[in-house]
């Protein structure tokens, strides 16, 4: 089949483009770079013609609300009418577990009207909401350390492995359209403070977590659980407790 991956250079794209070419499948890597701009739809009829199914994994350059707004509106809305035009079969998004529950946040609200675009357009899709990355846990330490004190509230926490998201964005894209939302998140379910505290620990820091229940996450309010799933969801194999050690 051939599938235009948009974002194919990305932290998932790379991954999910490499799965895909080893599975004998003709991918094209949707970028500026290679001729493919869903904000401006430059060379976007040409990557569609004779595609079975695309995959966006695009993301703004920034998560500042209005920036982010104007490229998911911007994007999703040429994208899916390119889409539509096409024919393609099947259209894969990659969001985030928590997008309808916090749209108090800018980035959120850009990342629901992306998915709104999708679900309202009629074209056979697949929205893959995913929990934050294992990978992610060093910027959490970044943003929210100060000195050697990092402060990481006491709210849920499941976090998915980088490559339990490939397997699950290559093996959803490949089956029939779900034409529905579906949740993929790590194995095992616990408390921030808890996570970011076992992986310095784990990696031999000197820096010490001071927990708290102000329920934040990257200074921003957020309900208690919103970076869990709310029902049923897909889990990863990869426990983050295995994936520390293996960095």
């Amino acid at each position: 089949m051939k599938i235009l991956v948009i974002g194919g250079t990305g932290l998932v794209g790379k991954g999910v483009c490499e799965k895909l070419k080893n599975t004998g499948n003709e991918v094209i890597v949707g970028t500026p770079s290679n001729g493919v701009n869903i904000l401006t739809g430059e060379g976007l009829a040409n990557a569609l013609e004779g595609t079975d199914i695309v995959i966006d994994l695009s993301n703004s350059p920034s998560p500042e609300a209005q920036i982010a707004l104007n490229f998911f509106k911007t994007a999703a809305n040429n994208l899916v009418k390119a889409v539509k035009a096409a024919g393609v079969r099947h259209h894969l998004v990659l969001s985030i577990v928590g997008t309808d529950r916090a749209q108090h946040i800018g980035y959120l609200r850009a990342k629901k009207h992306q998915e709104d675009a999708v679900v309202e357009s009629g074209i056979p899709y697949t929205i893959i909401r995913s929990t934050q990355f294992h990978e992610h846990v060093g910027t959490i330490i970044d943003v929210q350390g100060d000195g050697k004190n990092v402060h990481v509230s006491t709210i849920d926490y499941q976090p998915i492995a980088l490559e339990d998201v490939v397997d699950y964005v290559v093996r959803f894209s490949l089956e029939e359209p779900k034409n529905k939302i579906v949740e993929i998140a790590g194995p095992d379910r616990g408390l921030m403070s808890d996570v970011v505290e076992g992986y310095l620990r784990e990696k031999g820091s000197d820096r010490i977590v001071i927990a708290n229940d102000n329920d934040k996450y990257m200074f921003e309010d957020i309900p208690r659980s919103l970076l869990v799933p709310a029902g049923e969801f897909f889990p990863g194999k990869i426990r983050f407790s295995d994936w520390i050690k293996k960095q």
